[in-house]
């Protein structure tokens, strides 16, 4: 019985048994409710299964190391020093991802240390921001995009398109010159973001009134390779 009571206390500074097993369960009901909301907030364009079970098998990692550097700080040293070796296999694509990650670390830290109902007020909280920011899409706006607009040489001038710009787009930047069609036609490459109210076959036809109805087109940057 002695054994049984000391593998389920703590003593001083060195945690039981129980408690990391307690930790890592507790770590991983809350990684799967971070998950959940990472599902139903998920807008980008490659969705990763793979994904969501890393932010869960992270966080229960992490708060195991939470588990063994708490307290000794030579270990936790040696233990930061070969994370900082290791690297995502794939780029991270979508910037709300990486926000993701950090929740789950902080959710895996927190549990690691035993403090439990942080971890819970955390996940809730965050969880209840995630979802509310999603649902109002707080921020939203046109991503930026690439318009390529053939001229005719004979109207080539470098104002021919300021006031459809002022009209259409919150800002624009002319990225590249080039020639075409044997020196005839003069392809102009912009980078825009469009207001949020402009359509963009609205915007299309403008320019196509002011190029003689030449070759025009509008690409999104985030569907570029």
């Amino acid at each position: 019985m002695d054994m049984i009571d000391q593998l389920f206390n703590i003593n001083g500074n060195e945690s039981s048994i129980f408690m990391s097993v307690l930790a890592m369960a507790i770590t991983t009901v809350l990684s799967i409710v971070i998950t959940k909301i990472y599902q139903i907030t998920f807008t980008g364009e490659r969705y990763s299964q793979n994904f969501v079970h890393t932010i869960i098998i992270m966080s229960v990692v992490v708060s195991v190391v939470m588990n063994v550097v708490s307290g000794n700080a030579g270990v936790a040293f040696g233990l930061f020093a070969v994370f900082s070796l290791i690297r995502f296999r794939s780029a991270v694509t979508d910037a709300k991802d990486i926000a993701y990650i950090f929740f789950g670390l902080s959710v895996g830290m927190t549990g690691g240390l035993y403090q439990f109902d942080l971890a819970i007020v955390l996940t809730i909280f965050a969880s209840v921001l995630f979802y509310l920011l999603y649902k109002f899409q707080y921020g939203k706006g046109k991503d930026t995009q690439i318009l390529k607009v053939t001229v005719p040489e004979n109207l080539n001038h470098e104002s021919l398109l300021d006031d459809v710009f002022q009209e259409f787009t919150i800002s624009n930047s002319l990225r590249q010159v080039e020639t075409t069609n044997l020196g005839t036609m003069i392809l102009y490459t912009y980078a825009i973001r469009s207001k949020n109210v402009t359509r963009d076959k609205e915007l299309l036809d403008r320019i196509r009134e002011r190029n003689a109805n030449l070759k025009v087109s509008l690409t999104y940057m985030e569907n570029q390779e």
